[in-house]
């Protein structure tokens, strides 16, 4: 298994990879994620190791189905109504079962776990070959731009981890996480999955965690997702020395998330245009990006990769 990237008929050796404690990195409707069996401790350990990932920062597991989901976490009614979303770009925190065969690294000593069905054919062939649920956060390096299509996590970790390739991911940005505690659910982190349609399905709204709250899910890091160049966000026009991200009417841009002004354009294009200015700009100015829909995940995702990093 030289080569970095591999087809959909690779599918087989990969899984053997993961049973044995391997590392692979895989597509997922949002981005791609750095699978190993969330059962293998030291296989959950060569994730943070390979990102250089802080070990409170929680992972997320990716099952194949509703069945494997409850081997792991408590389904409340409430979470079983919200698991109808699956498969999708959302992730539910539920309490962790006390004989669920997950290693602790995994949720970072807490008592719950995050938990999610990938809606990518390739992620669920891979984790149905394997037989095992697969702790995978993205497959990057801890911090940067997260890689939305194969070649981009190769120039993020090297030929270390083999890459199944299942093309340009179709969200763009993360899954949504959802914390279901009693009759509350606390949107965690904004993402694929927009607030109002999750508020829609329940008919009701949903609290959303303090900036500053308790780090309980991926993502909640205040600098993340952060490319090399500096960010300056809403911009109106960029400065001499800057790279402009446009969205909407930007004419001059140097790329636009979407020149219609479509926020689903401008997610599945977000990292990805990150990601290209990265590599010629030392600055990047960041048009306005309105606030509702994907609006809020486009936007929490630029908050934290424009943030002082510490």
């Amino acid at each position: 298994m030289k080569a970095p990237i591999h087809s959909a008929a690779d599918v087989p050796a990969l899984a053997a990879r993961l049973r044995a404690g391997g590392l692979v990195a895989f597509p997922t409707e949002t981005v791609y994620g750095l699978g190993a069996d969330a059962g293998n401790a030291d296989a959950v350990l060569a994730i943070y190791e390979t990102k250089g990932r802080p070990r409170f920062n929680p992972l997320i597991v990716h099952v194949a189905d509703l069945d494997m989901a409850r081997r792991f976490a408590a389904f409340s009614p409430l979470a079983e109504r919200l698991a109808t979303l699956w498969p999708g770009p959302l992730t539910l925190v539920l309490p962790r079962l006390p004989d669920a065969q997950l290693s602790d690294l995994v949720t970072a000593g807490l008592d719950t776990v995050g938990i999610r069905i990938p809606n990518h054919p390739l992620a669920l062939a891979l984790i149905r070959e394997a037989g095992r649920p697969l702790a995978a956060p993205s497959a990057n390096p801890s911090g940067k731009l997260s890689p939305t299509t194969a070649e981009q996590v190769v120039q993020g970790l090297g030929t270390r981890v083999p890459v199944l390739d299942g093309g340009a991911a179709e969200s763009g940005v993360e899954s949504t996480i959802l914390k279901v505690s009693g009759d509350e659910v606390t949107q965690l982190r904004a993402g694929a999955f927009a607030r109002a349609d999750i508020e829609a399905l329940l008919g009701h709204r949903i609290l959303v965690a303090a900036a500053n709250a308790e780090i309980s899910a991926p993502g909640m890091l205040a600098s993340h997702y952060a490319p090399e160049a500096t960010l300056r966000l809403d911009a109106a026009q960029p400065s001499a020395d800057e790279a402009w991200l446009g969205f909407g009417n930007c004419p001059g841009a140097a790329l636009n998330l979407s020149a219609s002004g479509d926020l689903r354009e401008a997610a599945r294009n977000l990292f990805a245009m990150l990601h290209d200015l990265d590599r010629t700009a030392k600055r990047i100015a960041v048009a306005p990006i309105p606030h509702h829909g994907l609006g809020e995940a486009i936007n929490d995702r630029l908050a934290r990769a424009a943030a002082p990093r510490g």
